[in-house]
């Protein structure tokens, strides 16, 4: 199947083939949800979007291996390492950094601005150094760089019906709204991490603050005003995704299916978690493989359609 999305992408290159088939590797394994929709896209846009997640990943993991022995200064060298080698455009760097041949391609084939990379990059660097986040615009400074700018590096990718800039907000609101579903199923990794990514102003106006989490965690149980204070992130949550839905009409047709199935898988863990009356301290919200199966199944029928309807299109 790999060799086919590459060929049908046009990389020959044996060396970057490789890359592509490690972010793909990364993507399969780490992101089950998102390597599910993925298959909803032509086989040609499929690699890229694995190299912009396998990219993701890669700093992701020299900041959060909770196997390694590595010091906050040692963990800054690896990345900031990572980063001078992608602002070099280094692909000889392949054998140190499998993804960067890949990631740096695929930036170039679809004029990915490297700024998006830039803010990325910094909000990585918040990790080192930062635990807690006291309002709703700091978590929102952080979250512009670890999950707004991926949904502006996949616009191109994807593709619009009208300007990249009439679709950029809602891109943005999507990233937020997953990234946002993440902290709430997350919170009890997190505190592993020494990290709580939810406002600490709108935890307190519930009673709730960093000794309060750590009890739920320590003892495995959603003390009520935690639930309260989870119950108001899940409805602030909720709307950025109504938000959100508006731009999925102006991606191109054949982008959709997969979108929504992302949209539609992401949405339901947030179900989840309200059905498990946000005890998210002793189980990990998540949807089953049957009803992954069950989106993806009615994806790819829409996903087929869509493709024969622009293939109609362009040979009219």
């Amino acid at each position: 199947m790999i060799h086919t999305e590459l060929h049908a992408a046009g990389i020959s290159n044996e060396r970057l083939r490789e890359s592509y088939r490690y972010c793909r590797r990364l993507n399969a394994e780490h992101g089950r949800t998102y390597f599910l929709a993925t298959r909803l896209l032509t086989p040609s846009q499929r690699p890229a979007v694995h190299a912009l997640y396998g990219f993701a990943r890669y700093a992701d993991d020299i900041l959060d291996d909770l196997d390694s022995a590595a010091t906050v200064t040692e963990r800054q060298a690896r990345l900031e390492e990572l980063a001078a080698r992608f602002v070099r455009g280094d692909e000889a760097a392949a054998a140190a950094e499998p993804v960067l041949p890949a990631v740096l391609h695929t930036a170039r084939t679809y004029r990915i601005p490297l700024g998006l990379f830039d803010e990325f990059l910094a909000a990585m660097r918040m990790d080192l150094t930062i635990t807690d986040y006291p309002d709703r615009p700091a978590l929102n400074r952080y979250m512009r760089g670890s999950a707004e700018v991926i949904g502006l590096q996949m616009l191109p990718i994807l593709g619009t019906v009208g300007p990249l800039s009439d679709a950029e907000p809602c891109a943005e609101a999507l990233g937020r709204a997953f990234q946002l579903t993440n902290f709430l199923r997350d919170i009890n990794e997190d505190l592993e991490r020494n990290r709580v990514y939810l406002p600490a102003d709108e935890l307190a106006a519930f009673g709730v603050d960093r000794a309060l989490l750590t009890w739920c965690h320590d003892n495995q149980r959603t003390d009520p005003r935690v639930r309260q204070a989870l119950a108001a992130q899940h409805e602030i949550t909720r709307a950025i995704y109504r938000e959100a839905h508006k731009g999925i009409a102006l991606l191109a047709p054949q982008s959709r299916p997969c979108v929504t199935a992302a949209f539609t898988l992401y949405s339901e863990i947030l179900d989840r978690i309200e059905d498990l009356d946000f005890e998210v301290f002793s189980q990990r919200a998540s949807v089953g493989m049957g009803r992954r199966l069950q989106v993806f199944t009615g994806g790819l029928v829409r996903a087929r359609r869509a493709r024969k309807s622009v293939a109609a299109r362009r040979a009219a």
